[in-house]
């Protein structure tokens, strides 16, 4: 591509406002330099993009430079500066402390004999190497557009790279709730470097994911799901509150045409959905005019992406059914009709619990449904037995033994996780942290973690619900029994985390009760 072209595209000054500047560093001990080289490339212009100027006048003042900015695309490096190898030590310093390999180092030195070019290209990872006086303004410009060049397709690589990584991260789950947050975030990150990158992205959807586990929506409006650069902080907002004017129109239009609306810097693109709303992909910040090949690659993506997303939604339903058909079974076995929000709210709170002790999410999907099956070993056992928080008598002990047995007999043998786990805390329910419990005495962290969990959550639950008592326990009389048996019948750490969050348990028991 000859110089004129290139100058050719300076063209749209309105297009090229909106553009992030390209940053050039300019090092060097003679403000003569800094002068002549910023007046040779005054009106340079690349990928309609100009050039933002930075300057440092020694090798320490270019380290912080770099420091206060990462995104530096090409650097104009002197060799002898305050020492006869500053410039040497500068390019060490971004390539190994500030593990900097996107900037371009071009090398400038008016001494070429102190700084030999063969020496300094195989022991320095620098990109280029350049004596003052062969630099003439038509060379500096072919050097600078070379560099651009290289940095531009660095970053576009680096983007695929961090894309792809999400991608594939996200695929060992892919439909759990938190990785398909990933994978989206990895598909939307890979099409927008594809596209040359953009400055803002967002997947916006009628199911909600944040800040409330996903629901179908069924009225008009939509939210956005996951966002990128403006939007990474708006998941689970209506789009009428992150977009609006022109933008907002387009994403109207799209839902009413399903198909894909192309804005001057923007898109949004439909994406189709063969058992749920459809959902739009937005992006904002174009770098340039969209290609056909770029159109494919968003008609593509409009196409499949839902498929995933109509996934999840598939799976999460399943495991939803699966729950509350376990929670209804155990109701009719316990056969009381007080208990019956009893399994409800314990699976809650069991929730909360867990996620704050920092049991990954996967464990936690599979822990609510064994809770909701955990109470089969306690379905004989007389009512006083379930709220006692202190001692146990030997015939309430004996009772237990019996009880949790027949239990644990009847859920053993399972090849299913879920069934094997309900196993564990029908066994171990009545197990204390002091040893004390039984059936079997165990203590501390022999106790399954799951187990200790159900029971805090369990004893709070029955504390706050007066099942045995004659009246209903207050959050604090509830918390200040609680503590009491801290580091005796409870896990001391699971009883710290329940003071931490226990206005967040005591909502959650009025949100239940309502």
């Amino acid at each position: 591509m000859s110089d004129e072209i290139m100058f050719a595209e300076d063209t749209d000054e309105e297009a090229e406002a909106t553009l992030k500047p390209w940053k050039v560093l300019i090092v060097d001990d003679e403000p003569e330099v800094h002068a002549v080289t910023k007046l040779a490339l005054s009106d340079f212009v690349f990928q309609s993009k100009r050039i933002e100027f930075l300057s440092a006048y020694s090798g320490e003042q270019a380290c912080e430079i770099f420091e206060e900015h990462t995104d530096i695309a090409v650097v104009l490096l002197d060799v002898v500066m305050e020492t006869d190898d500053a410039g040497l030590r500068v390019a060490e310093y971004v390539r190994g402390p500030l593990n900097n390999h996107f900037t371009r180092i071009i090398l400038r030195t008016g001494q070429p004999g102190q700084a030999p070019e063969k020496d300094i290209i195989v022991n320095y990872d620098i990109n280029d190497y350049k004596s003052k006086t062969e630099l003439t303004a038509q060379k500096l410009f072919t050097v600078i557009v070379a560099a651009l060049r290289s940095f531009r397709d660095i970053i576009v690589i680096e983007e695929n790279r961090q894309g792809l990584e999400k991608i594939v991260s996200a695929t060992g789950d892919l439909f759990s709730i938190r990785s398909l947050d990933g994978f989206i975030k990895g598909l939307v990150q890979q099409l927008s470097s594809l596209l040359g990158g953009t400055q803002d992205a967002a997947y916006i959807t009628s199911a909600v994911a944040a800040p409330n586990p996903i629901t179908n929506v069924t009225s008009d409006k939509y939210f956005v799901f996951s966002g990128k650069g403006e939007y990474s902080n708006h998941e689970g907002q209506p789009i009428e509150d992150v977009i609006s004017g022109e933008h907002l129109s387009a994403c109207r239009q799209a839902l009413k045409d399903k198909n894909i609306v192309y804005g001057d810097e923007y898109l949004v693109a439909y994406c189709h959905s063969k058992s749920n709303r459809g959902s739009l992909l937005y992006l904002s910040g174009l770098p340039h005019k969209l290609s056909d090949n770029d159109k494919r690659l968003i008609q593509l993506f409009s196409q499949n992406v839902q498929m995933a997303f109509d996934n999840v939604l598939l799976t999460k339903d399943i495991e939803d059914t699966q729950q509350e058909l376990l929670s209804r079974l155990m109701r009719a076995a316990e056969q009381k009709e007080e208990n019956s929000e009893h399994v409800d709210r314990v699976v809650k709170l069991c929730e909360l619990l867990a996620a704050e002790y920092g049991l990954p999410q996967e464990n936690i999907s599979l822990f609510k449904m064994a809770v909701s099956v955990n109470d089969a070993g306690k379905v004989e056992l007389p009512q006083g037995v379930l709220t006692e928080i202190n001692q146990l008598d030997q015939s309430a002990i004996d009772e237990i033994r019996e009880s949790t047995n027949k239990g644990y007999q009847v859920l053993k043998g399972s090849k299913r996780p879920v069934i094997q786990l309900a196993a564990i805390l029908a066994r171990d329910y009545f197990e204390r942290w002091d040893g004390q419990g039984c059936p079997n005495g165990l203590s501390g962290e022999d106790i399954d973690v799951s187990c200790r969990i159900v029971v805090v959550a369990d004893a709070y639950n029955t504390l706050r619900s007066a099942m045995g008592f004659n009246e209903l326990a207050s959050h604090e009389k509830a918390l200040a029994l609680m503590n009491e048996a801290s580091g005796k019948q409870f896990d001391p750490m699971l009883i710290d985390i329940f003071n931490r969050n226990e206005a967040r348990f005591s909502q959650v028991l009025q949100e239940t009760n309502t």
